[in-house]
């Protein structure tokens, strides 16, 4: 930060009927058409700092602000002064790092879940000494420097990754150009120890920052289902996600599917490394396609789980999402051996769990299967929510018995 942002920070104003109160109670966000835009305010440059004010100018807040991003502003702290800089990371992220310790015996969980970690829009995964960043906003971006060292100060990770895939960039105006901020990108996947099995991570080349951590309680439920000699069907697998936990956890047989190659290949590489590999099959293709196939074939088994990208990533696209949801549950639901159980997931924040369930119930009755909800899951605590902020409980399970 320079000397000027710090003493001269330019000033934002809420417009009369902007939700001032919800900011002071926690909201983390201001959107474009809540603030009094004018020339000085569209040329404050993405990522730098300004203090919010409500419509009487009295001060809430200091916030990073993006003005070609829809959220202009994002809440980092109460303090008006306070200097974003190498040692008010350290502060945000000892504490993040100290609920984890807390919760993990080994160094593999996400670290900083984005703004209920008082990081907003950062995303920092960590597999031993290293960590994947995803700076999705562009406060972040122009601060990784200060960031990696922080991460390094507090954790004494070694390697420090930046993933910058993702829709939330590209909405913050920012590219999509990976790199190596610290250490030496590791050539080879990382085995990463979860529910039993080992999963192969690939940080450099893998989707997002190599693995998803948030469906590791969701994972255990499942693997919790099964008896000796149960056979699993993993639909949406990645990298083995729900049958490698359901095979550690006494299952005989699993078949993963997906679409993608690499992904059943690093998910190959986790069953071998968990002594799994004999009871592990892989089926690559389009879902929809493949549960059609299946059920053509009369196949059944006693778990199946289909974890699926957001089809809903915006509201926009929420009745079509919803439309697939329910799709995916009646080609699925066929599949499920009488007495067996349906897992169904969604990481779309926009279909909140009231509709995602009765898009899954919809389709499970469709499919002419009658069905009993036994639990509903989320994700992990070190993916914790802000409750002030529904989309950072963006992840949903269900799990039924047919």
């Amino acid at each position: 930060m320079t000397q000027a942002e710090n003493t001269d920070r330019p000033r934002i104003r809420l417009k009369p009927k902007a939700n001032a109160r919800g900011l002071r109670h926690g909201f983390p966000w201001v959107y474009a058409n809540d603030i009094v835009t004018d020339r000085r305010t569209r040329k404050i440059p993405p990522g730098a700092l300004a203090v919010l004010e409500d419509d009487k100018r009295s001060p809430i807040a200091l916030v990073a602000v993006n003005p070609v991003s829809k959220i202009m502003c994002r809440v980092l702290d109460r303090d008006l002064e306070a200097q974003i800089d190498a040692a008010w990371f350290k502060t945000r992220i000892a504490r993040a790092l100290a609920l984890r310790e807390r919760l993990y015996d080994a160094p593999f969980y996400r670290l900083i879940h984005a703004e209920a970690d008082g990081l907003p829009g950062v995303v920092i995964d960590r597999f031993g000494d290293t960590c994947v960043v995803q700076p999705n906003a562009a406060w972040a971006e122009m601060r990784l420097d200060a960031l990696a060292e922080a991460l390094i100060a507090v954790t004494g990770v070694r390697t420090i990754l930046k993933n910058a895939s993702g829709r939330a960039r590209g909405l913050e105006g920012l590219d999509e150009v990976n790199a190596t901020l610290r250490g030496t990108a590791p050539q080879a996947p990382l085995p990463v120890p979860m529910n039993g099995a080992t999963y192969m991570a690939d940080l450099a080349e893998g989707q997002k920052t190599g693995l998803f951590y948030d469906q590791r309680p969701n994972h255990a439920f499942a693997a919790g289902l099964v008896h000796p000699g149960a056979s699993v069907l993993d639909v949406f697998s990645h990298v083995g996600g729900f049958a490698l936990a359901m095979l550690a956890g006494g299952a005989a047989q699993a078949l993963s599917v997906d679409g993608s190659a690499a992904a059943l290949d690093l998910a190959r590489q986790g069953a071998g490394a968990s002594g799994l590999a004999d009871r592990f099959q892989t089926r690559q293709g389009d879902a929809f396609e493949v549960l059609t196939e299946l059920g053509q074939e009369g196949a059944q088994f006693d778990v199946v789980i289909c974890d699926p990208p957001a089809f809903a990533p915006s509201r926009q696209a929420l009745d079509a999402g919803l439309r697939a949801y329910e799709r995916i549950a009646r080609l699925a639901a066929p599949l499920v051996k009488p007495g067996g159980y349906l897992g169904l997931c969604s990481c779309s924040h926009a279909a909140d769990l009231g509709r995602f369930r009765d898009a899954s119930s919809r389709g499970i009755g469709r499919a002419g299967r009658q069905a009993q909800l036994i639990h509903t899951g989320f994700a992990g605590p070190d993916h914790p929510q802000l409750p002030q902020l529904a989309e950072s409980g963006y992840l949903k399970a269900v799990f039924y018995r047919l």
